[in-house]
């Protein structure tokens, strides 16, 4: 059974960090693009960054770009998501998502192009 799990939320700090894991099991990520969403409380989901199959080609959105990076450790198979700089608009559940696609060179930014989702981890930032 494929699934997908999400760890490493938590209460940090403004200018804080934090590193948020995907790990999958049933599955291999080399096949898949993994992509992080977030949804804050009365907000719709929102995408935050992906990154593509095992050619590895990332993404990001505006909002995150130069404060988070998100790799992949194939050993693991687990994507993970690294937050630098984290702001109080940050807080939110995180969720990854997979997307099957062995050929594709890229990643979506569209939830619904992913079929398997995590259950989602909580950030929450504040002093």
């Amino acid at each position: 059974q494929l699934s997908l799990v999400e760890s490493g939320g938590g209460l940090v700090r403004p200018g804080g960090s934090l590193r948020l894991s995907c790990a999958a099991s049933g599955f291999t990520l080399a096949y898949y693009a993994i992509g992080w969403f977030r949804q804050a409380p009365g907000k719709e989901r929102e995408w935050v960054s992906c990154i593509s199959n095992s050619v590895g080609s990332t993404d990001y959105a505006d909002f995150v770009k130069r404060r988070f990076t998100i790799y992949r450790v194939s050993a693991q198979n687990t994507v993970y998501l690294q937050m630098n700089s984290l702001d109080p608009e940050d807080t939110a559940v995180y969720f990854c998502a997979a997307h099957y696609t062995p050929y594709g060179t890229d990643c979506s930014d569209r939830p619904l192009e992913y079929n398997n989702w995590g259950q989602g981890t909580q950030v929450t930032v504040s002093s």
